[in-house]
């Protein structure tokens, strides 16, 4: 045994190299492609695409300068709060509270069964845990596999049907409006808990008695159905273990996410009237629900948090078609939300710091306002000057995709996945630039748009 210890010595070591040079290189391209952009830049100036004393150059100057500033300034201020953010260790069998887990299903099929199978498989007191199982007008076997699930698993499951879809939103609603249990969990039937997802999730409620909503963390299921998937992965794992991480340390995460979330009870009760009847530009509101139930929670002076121990995963887009159909349902409950949320957010809406709350809400306007202009621009840049738009293109995307890449490696240690940044952050430039501008437009919409029967 003795004899094998320097030989596991150098090993570790060794490895330990290996995964400082993957960093160092992934590090690398991130200073490569300011590089490269700085240089795209002067270029540009070099070939007067746009006279830097003219008006426009004296407005466009600044305003990117601007913005830069801001960027920098509000990743230094996601990076702060993620590193001092910590999960809420799980409370004890005795604390935790009583609470009923939603699962709203339509056209689910036999994967409706597995989510209510792993929620029973939970590490929970049964005696402090109920589940109700709703079907919203499915046209295939989802009640069918739903009433499989009751016989197995008795009383400790409701199922109910509603006869026609009428969408997610009212689905939750009459299941909320049956509920007496101080937590409400709401899980998609496409989504997959841990056996101590469930637990981790509602502790925050015991230690934190100003805790209105806890967001999961959700990862990808169906990794092995293609590349959209596996990019994906890359994406959510940045978009929650760091950006909702940073949030929850300011108790001010933007959105619960439908695949898992808990709210207190008393909070939901207090706008879910609101809630259900919610209308935009006249219109009643089907979309979104998730994001509109955080904002009313926030609105009331609630903190939301984020568990990076409740994990969940779920199923996401395998084609091109029902990905963008995703995002542009996302972004539409994005700048509706968003108004929403500047109705209170700068305002006395809470007694604790209320600035992280409205520097998050200005990232997201950002976005928003620049969404037009960045496209004219693009298009503008495309026809004049097309090998200079390519090359800053890509300089920009090898700096942004760094950041990704870097954060899932130094989580997961897998170089190869960490790359996929890359490949993801491309794909979105280049053939789903126009989300953002298309959900403004089309924000009134109500379509669910990837509601279907699976075959």
């Amino acid at each position: 045994m003795k004899k094998n210890t320097p030989s596991l010595f150098k090993k570790a070591k060794l490895k330990n190299y290996f995964n400082s040079l993957l960093s160092y290189g992934l590090l690398s391209a991130l200073i490569l492609g300011a590089i490269f952009l700085g240089n795209a830049i002067y270029q540009g100036k070099e070939i007067g695409f746009v006279d830097m004393s003219s008006a426009l150059g004296k407005f466009l100057v600044p305003l990117a300068y601007l913005l830069l500033a801001f960027k920098i300034f509000f990743f230094l201020f996601l990076l702060r709060a993620y590193k001092m953010y910590r999960p809420v260790a799980t409370v004890s069998d005795n604390e935790l509270p009583h609470c009923t887990v939603i699962i709203p299903a339509f056209n689910e099929g036999e994967q409706v069964y597995k989510t209510l199978l792993s929620l029973q498989n939970s590490n929970y007191p049964a005696h402090k845990i109920s589940l109700i199982a709703i079907d919203d007008g499915s046209s295939d076997d989802t009640w069918w596999w739903m009433q499989k699930a009751k016989v197995l698993m008795k009383d400790s499951l409701i199922i109910l049907q509603q006869k026609e879809n009428k969408g997610k939103r009212e689905a939750l609603y009459r299941a909320f409006m049956d509920i007496s249990t101080e937590v409400v969990v709401t899980v998609d039937s496409d989504s997959l808990v841990e056996k101590n997802t469930l637990r981790n999730l509602v502790s925050p409620f015991v230690t934190h008695k100003n805790c209105g909503a806890v967001a999961g963390n959700v990862k990808v299921l169906n990794l092995d159905e293609g590349i959209i998937p596996r990019m994906l992965n890359v994406s959510f794992t940045f978009s929650f273990e760091f950006i909702r991480s940073a949030q929850s340390f300011y108790g001010s995460v933007l959105c619960t996410p439908g695949a898992l979330s808990a709210y207190r009870k008393k909070a939901v009760d207090q706008c879910l009237e609101q809630w259900v009847n919610q209308t935009f530009l006249g219109k009643r509101t089907q979309i979104g629900e998730d994001r509109a139930m955080t904002n009313m929670i926030l609105k009331q002076g609630y903190d939301v948090n984020f568990q990076a121990n409740a994990n969940v995963i779920t199923e996401i887009p395998i084609s091109y078609n029902q990905l963008r159909k995703m995002f542009t349902r996302w972004e539409r409950s994005n700048v509706r939300e968003n108004i929403m949320m500047t109705k209170f957010a700068f305002g006395n809406f809470r007694r604790s710091q209320k600035w992280p709350s409205r520097i998050l809400l200005v990232n997201q306007w950002i976005k928003i306002i620049f969404a037009y202009p960045a496209l004219v621009l693009m298009l503008v840049f495309l026809f004049l000057k097309p090998a200079l738009f390519i090359y800053i293109s890509l300089s920009s995307i090898l700096i942004f995709a760094s950041i990704p890449a870097l954060f899932f490696y130094y989580r997961y240690r897998n170089f190869n996945q960490s790359l996929l940044s890359y490949s993801y952050s491309t794909f979105y430039a280049f053939s789903l630039f126009w989300i953002t501008p298309y959900a403004i437009l089309t924000a009134r919409n109500n379509g669910w748009l990837t509601r279907a029967p699976k075959v």
